[in-house]
């Protein structure tokens, strides 16, 4: 019997500058870019339960969050802590936290920088894989002062969209026998693979629930949504058979920025541009790889039309010079009539690696 087990720290990044700093308890928090009194150009990486009430969410523009706060605080609620992101201090924390999990598993897929698949049949049953992950969370809470959601069932899809099912602090057990009847009621967008454009054109349609979907046969699924038809067909009853990978390997390493203004100034935008591409090569070196072979720049103009290009280059290169010229080589096309005619000033551009190695 194949039991999966997905753990997911709970609001991380706002949950480890909540302990770190004891004065903020209780406070909403936001973490991301600079909201620069409702003018920053940002997203939020992460907002705590509080900020949540106020309607804020990770990916939504900072400067939306920031007068949601303003809201809040016109309503006599208290306005939102606005934190920058420390990927270091969050990097140290997940470590820890990985550790512990491999004391208690054998098989452990590290899925990102706060959730972790892990393998439970040996257990021999949900009952005491359940009670593993009490003890996990339990020793999670007393080392870090944090909580963490976990969801078990029969496959990685079935635990992933558990472990969402009660945050914060929650656990959800649900066997092969569950699993079809767990997924029904579920709003489509649960499913992995399905996004937010595909999730508005179902709805236009009557399909909002992963039952809706279930009165399409392989065939139908496969015209509606060509060859990952017939996996989707699979996927909505909680069958999934994708197997935990032991040693997780950032597929990337890449940054972004938002201007405080658009601008086509060469010289800031280059300016920029080294600079990102130093942090991206010292991430790259903190990731103990020592190499890459793709380069991808991607800028958004003022109009939010955004573009990416990308360039593999022969062999793999170890030479911080070489990233430069290619990310230049990728971006001049942007700053003149061949990729923008009409001369549209710039809003965000960014640089990442792909195809590392170790």
């Amino acid at each position: 019997m194949r039991i999966i087990a997905h753990l997911d720290m709970d609001a991380f990044f706002a949950a480890v500058e909540e302990r770190d700093h004891p004065e903020l308890k209780g406070l909403p928090i936001v973490v991301g870019a600079d909201p620069a009194q409702g003018k920053g150009r940002g997203v939020v990486s992460t907002a705590n339960y509080a900020a949540r009430k106020y309607g804020i969410h990770s990916a939504l523009p900072i400067s939306t969050a920031w007068r949601l706060s303003e809201k809040a605080r016109a309503q006599g609620q208290p306005g939102a802590v606005f934190l920058g992101v420390n990927y270091r201090r969050y990097g140290e924390v997940s470590e820890r936290i990985m550790a512990l999990v491999r004391r208690h598993s054998p098989l452990v897929e590290e899925a990102g920088i706060d959730e972790v698949y892990f393998d439970l049949s040996f257990a021999g049953s949900f009952e005491q894989a359940a009670e593993i992950c009490r003890r996990l969370k339990k020793e999670i809470q007393e080392q870090e002062k944090l909580t963490a959601s976990v969801g078990i069932g029969p496959n990685k899809l079935v635990a992933k969209i558990a472990s969402d099912f009660r945050k914060p602090d929650g656990l959800t057990k649900v066997t092969p026998e569950e699993a079809e009847n767990f997924l029904e009621p579920l709003p489509v967008r649960k499913i992995p693979g399905i996004g937010p454009k595909t999730e508005k054109r179902l709805a236009r349609e009557g399909i909002r629930l992963v039952r809706d979907l279930k009165k399409f046969s392989p065939e139908e699924l496969q015209i509606r949504f060509g060859k990952w038809g017939p996996e989707l067909y699979e996927r909505i009853r909680g069958r999934h058979e994708a197997p935990l990978q032991e040693e997780y390997e950032p597929k990337s390493v890449g940054e972004q920025e938002t201007f405080g203004e658009d601008t086509r100034d060469l010289n800031f935008i280059f300016d920029r541009l080294w600079g990102m591409c130093g942090s991206v090569w010292n991430r790259m070196q903190a990731e103990d790889f020592k190499t890459f072979r793709t380069v991808v720049v991607t800028v958004r103009f003022a109009d939010f039309d955004t573009h990416s290009r990308s360039h593999t280059l022969a062999a793999a290169t170890g030479s911080p010079a070489r990233l430069r010229f290619t990310a230049m080589k990728l971006l001049m096309p942007f700053l003149d009539r061949r990729e923008n005619p009409r001369r549209k000033l710039l809003r965000l551009i960014g640089v990442r690696l792909e195809k590392l190695e170790r």
